[in-house]
């Protein structure tokens, strides 16, 4: 299919960049770990921003934050978060920055309970995708009881920058939600 003359969800046209994640990435289910503790991570650092905001800033924040090692992040030290405030190639939010530290930490202790991160965040949807199947953006919603529920169950385990509005976000990027209009090319795929 030609890339250029296909209809997408209207959220994505103002960047290449934004097209090919909207393309390659938003809504896709994942289940790896280590690939949700960065949508997760990066999705803290979008709330209050846009995400062309972070996206733009996503290969700097790979390098700031070892890749997302989530077991090295848990680690930082005083002086590493000095480091990363100093970083003008990611969002300097003092706040944020602290809580990727003790996000990094609660989702290893949400693996020891579950086996896996991906097994806890999961079973909110038994495991499979919920498709919403939105006629248009207007049919989108910033949040649902279901990411009401996963927000408050996450903060009760420590996680901090997890509102209803990141979570549903963060199932929207991690395809616990399929979110993309009727029209779009990704639903004939």
């Amino acid at each position: 299919m030609e890339k250029e003359n296909i209809i997408r969800c209207g959220w994505c046209s103002a960047s290449d960049l934004y097209k090919k994640y909207h393309d390659e990435e938003w809504g896709v289910p994942v289940y790896d770990d280590s690939s949700l503790f960065e949508f997760l991570i990066l999705e803290t650092f979008q709330a209050g921003l846009s995400w062309i905001t972070i996206l733009n800033k996503r290969e700097n924040f790979r390098n700031a934050f070892d890749h997302f090692d989530y077991k090295k992040i848990a680690n930082y030290s005083e002086e590493k978060i000095k480091e990363l405030l100093q970083n003008t190639g990611i969002i300097r939010n003092k706040l944020k920055v602290k809580s990727a530290v003790s996000n990094a930490q609660a989702f290893m202790e949400v693996q020891k309970e579950f086996g896996s991160f991906s097994a806890y965040i999961w079973k909110f949807t038994d495991g499979k995708p919920i498709d919403n199947n939105p006629k248009t953006l207007k049919d989108v919603p910033a949040t649902t009881p279901l990411s009401d529920a996963i927000s408050k169950d996450l903060k009760k385990r420590g996680f901090k920058f997890v509102g209803s509005t990141v979570i549903y976000a963060h199932m929207q990027a991690t395809g616990m939600v399929n979110d993309h209009i009727q029209d779009c090319w990704t639903r004939t795929q």
